[in-house]
């Protein structure tokens, strides 16, 4: 157990101390996706969902929620995101949306954990306006994509 960060030497839950660590610009992509029929993939491609514009509501849900990350997740650090985009793409071929969600700051930890919060709140929430549609649709493939700044640099997806 001494290999992981988040416990200490008796095995217990433990914040991080990152107060020596330099400040760098971090960013960080995540990426997942909403699996869904055609009927619903056609509607939002039309503007056709009864609840409104799911785009709209989802962009605001996902950075909502990559700021409100170390609220939801218990070591994570409170981090003061200077940028999150998130994009869709809707891909009918695949029978899917893809959400991206891109996180930045310069700061002392990464913000991987908030990129992926932005991707799966925008998710949930598309899934939630589309529900009454398709309530068998799936979220699959949530990762990471890349990251960099630190001491580590640059990192990329290895599966992409």
């Amino acid at each position: 157990m001494t290999g992981f960060s988040h416990l200490n030497a008796k095995g217990e839950a433990n914040m991080v101390d990152v107060s020596q660590k330099d400040v760098t610009v971090r960013e960080a992509i995540a990426a997942g996706y909403l699996y869904a029929s055609e009927a619903v993939l056609s509607a939002i491609a039309d503007d056709r969902i009864a609840k409104g514009d799911v785009f709209a509501v989802a962009r605001i849900a996902g950075i909502q929620g990559a700021k409100r990350c170390a609220d939801l997740i218990p070591l994570c650090h409170p981090l003061a995101l200077s940028k999150v985009d998130i994009q869709f793409d809707v891909q009918p071929e695949s029978g899917r949306v893809e959400v991206r969600c891109f996180c930045k700051l310069a700061g002392k930890t990464g913000v991987e954990m908030e990129a992926l919060t932005g991707v799966n709140v925008a998710l949930l929430t598309l899934f939630d306006m589309c529900k009454a549609l398709d309530p068998g649709m799936q979220l699959d493939n949530i990762r990471v994509l890349e990251k960099q700044g630190g001491k580590t640099g640059k990192w990329e997806n290895p599966s992409l």
